[in-house]
This record gives structure tokens, sequence and C-alpha cells, in this order.
């Protein structure tokens, strides 16, 4: 073989155009490479003097967080006590006031200010130019309690005339006070923050001494020691719902079967089973075991589950996988029900091999349990667990 015949075969290919290879194509557009390329060349528009440039507006400097001056701190003491303004003067020394002025920046939304101001002054056009005096300020205004606005009911049903009309009503309501201290505070308020709303002793009675509660919830409130407000409250639904048979020598036997999931929405997830000739004691049994049956179950920033984990009953292997914030539950119908009533936010699962429902949903809840946490790995390893979220970002994150 001479040595000239590579040389001539890379020539050939070196002259040899190349060329796409042709492909069917499923839609009427033209190729990108095979599209002509554009005449002029592209010009920007900040180029052609299209875009305006905007103004630099003034940032906020170490100048304009000047301290308190004597007339300020004349006037905080008449709202503060000296232990409070001692606290708000080593506040004030310990922030530097370099760091808010680089730290701080202007509003860039709509609803900016279109100066600069700290709002401490009123504003005659666009803050209400007359506030009331200072002295209509009461710290111990109050709302009226229960037994004070029936003492002015009891009142006012006294003093009635023989033949009271409705003008003594309106006068009566339109002159009555619902609250407790200087009537300027409530007529005409230095501050416009309304005054904390009063628990009346009628909304803390229980529910059970309005409705009768039947033999089985008490038993299951004397079980678990939930009361019966926080009994109504828990998320039951129903999984599965189906008619059993048994055949006896004195023939078939029918009953209603049902598998109930409860929860509270916090972590704490049951199952239970019931059966019965009965639709409704059917029900009941299950959901009463349900929430005879709920475990608390580990859960990570109180959205997901720690790591994946997987659970096997029978023939069927379900494998739970944790996600990130905002996924979602995406999973089957079953375990979707589960962890809506665990309150599991992200997570995604995966049902292998059998599907069967029953097995399903307690593989679900015994992969849900066997979660291990990370101080029980460090443990086990001999190791330390530092969460640097809580190092870095304080724990908000």
């Amino acid at each position: 073989m001479s040595a000239s015949q590579p040389i001539r075969f890379l020539y050939a290919r070196a002259q040899t155009p190349s060329r796409h290879c042709s492909r069917r194509t499923f839609q009427t557009a033209t190729c990108l490479h095979a599209r002509p390329s554009p005449k002029h060349r592209s010009i920007k528009a900040s180029d052609l003097g299209l875009i305006k440039k905007k103004e630099a507006k003034p940032q906020v400097t170490s100048k304009d967080l000047r301290p308190y001056s004597e007339k300020e701190k004349i006037g905080l003491a008449k709202r503060y006590t000296p232990e409070q303004l001692a606290a708000i003067e080593i506040g004030e020394a310990a922030v530097d006031p370099n760091d808010l002025a680089e730290q701080g920046a202007a509003r860039e939304d709509s609803m900016k200010l279109n100066y600069l101001d700290d709002l401490s002054t009123i504003h005659p056009v666009v803050d209400k130019p007359i506030r009331a005096p200072e002295e209509n300020y009461d710290p111990n205004l109050r709302f009226k309690t229960e037994g004070e606005l029936t003492d002015d009911l009891t009142n006012w049903v006294k003093g009635l005339p023989d033949e009271p009309k409705r003008l003594d009503w309106m006068k009566f309501s339109d002159s009555t006070r619902v609250m407790v201290g200087k009537p300027e505070a409530e007529l005409n308020p230095r501050s416009y923050l309304a005054p904390e709303i009063p628990k009346l002793d009628m909304l803390k009675k229980n529910v059970a001494g309005s409705e009768e509660i039947d033999a089985s919830t008490r038993r299951l409130m004397r079980q678990t020691g939930f009361d019966h407000k926080e009994i109504r409250r828990f998320r039951v639904k129903n999984l599965i719902v189906h008619r059993v048979v048994n055949q006896t020598r004195l023939g078939k036997i029918s009953r209603q079967y049902f598998l109930t999931v409860a929860g509270n929405g916090k972590g704490l997830i049951g199952i239970g089973e019931g059966k019965s000739s009965e639709f409704e004691e059917a029900r009941q049994q299950a959901k009463n075991a349900a929430i005879r049956n709920m475990q608390p179950i580990p859960m990570y920033e109180g959205r997901t589950i720690f790591g994946d984990v997987k659970g096997k009953v029978s023939a069927t292997e379900v494998e739970l996988m944790t996600r990130p914030p905002g996924f979602g539950v995406r999973c089957q119908s079953l375990i979707f029900e589960i962890c809506r009533c665990a309150g599991i936010q992200d997570m995604a699962a995966r049902v292998t091999r059998s599907r069967n429902h029953m097995n399903t949903v307690k593989a679900t809840l015994q992969a849900l349990l066997s979660q291990r946490l990370p101080e029980e790995i460090a443990r086990a390893r001999g190791r330390k667990l530092v969460d640097v979220r809580k190092v870095y970002y304080g724990g908000n994150v």
C-alpha cells in the first residue's frame, strides 16, 4: 500500500461539501439551518437612543440617620417609661448608620412616595391635617364585658316609660358606650388601632354541652384523651368501601367493609378497619379505629418526608420520595388522601408489583413510620449533626 493513497483520501474528504442528513419533518416550518440569514445586522434600541436612562434617585445617607434630639427625647418620655427609653437608646447605638445607608434602597414600585420622608411628620396634602390631641389617648381602654353590657340593658329596661317607643331604643343604642375608659378616647381616638376583642364566656362553652354524644364517641374520648371538638376537627376519609360475603352452612352472610384514614393535618395519621352488617355502624367502627390508631410521623420542614423510604406488605411495594417546596403531592389517589390527612405537601410515590388497594394503604403507612431522622443516623455513626441553615440564615430558610 503506497503512502499517496491516505493523502488522496484525506484531500477528497476536505473537498466534499458538508451536507445535512435528510430527516423526516413533522411540521411545515423551515428548518433552522435552511432559513436564510438576515441581510441587515441587528441594531439595539439603546444605540438608536430610543431608551431613556433613568435619573439617579437620591439614596439614604448616614447623615439622614441622625440621633434623637433633646426635644424628641422629651416627647418620647411622655409615651415611654425610663426603662423603655434606655432600651431604645441602646438599640439605636447598636445599629451602625452606615450599614443602614448601604443596605437601604429606595422603592421602585408604583406606590412609592414622590419625596424622601421618614413619615415622622404629617404631610399637609397626603395625611390627615387634623389629629386628636395626645390627652385623648387612654392605654387602659377596653371593651365592656358581657356582664357590663347586660347591666346597661337592665338599667335601661327599668327606666322605660309605660308606653315605650322605637325612638327610646334608638337613643339608647346611640348613647350607650361599648368601651370602658375616657369618653374622648372612644369618640375621638388618638390612635386608630382597635383595642383587643374580648373573649366572651359564651364562646368558651363546650360543644358537647349543646348536643348529645353517643356511647362510642365517649369511649373513644376516654381511650385517646381527645375532647369532642378535637375529634370533630380530624380529617377522615373512607378509602375502601365494599361488600364482603361469608359462606356458611346457613347460606351467604353479607356485610359491609370500610378502610378509613384519619389525621389532624399536622403529622398525626392512622388507619382503621370496620366490618358490620349495617352500613353506618361499619363506617363508625372504621373511623373510631383510625382515630385510636393515630401515630406521629416525622416531617421535614412540616411539608415533606425525610429522604426516600420504602414499604412492603405482601406483594405490594411502595416507594416514597421527598421533593422540594412547591412540587406538590404526585402519586396514586389512595396515597394522596393519606398525605392530605397527614399534612404532607411535597412528595412523590411509586407503587410497584401488586397494586392491591388494601396493601397499598398499609404499605404507605409502614413506609411513613419507617423514616430515619438525621439525628438518629448521626448518633449511630458517632458523628455530630450541624444544621447550616440555622448558622447562616438564622433558621429562616
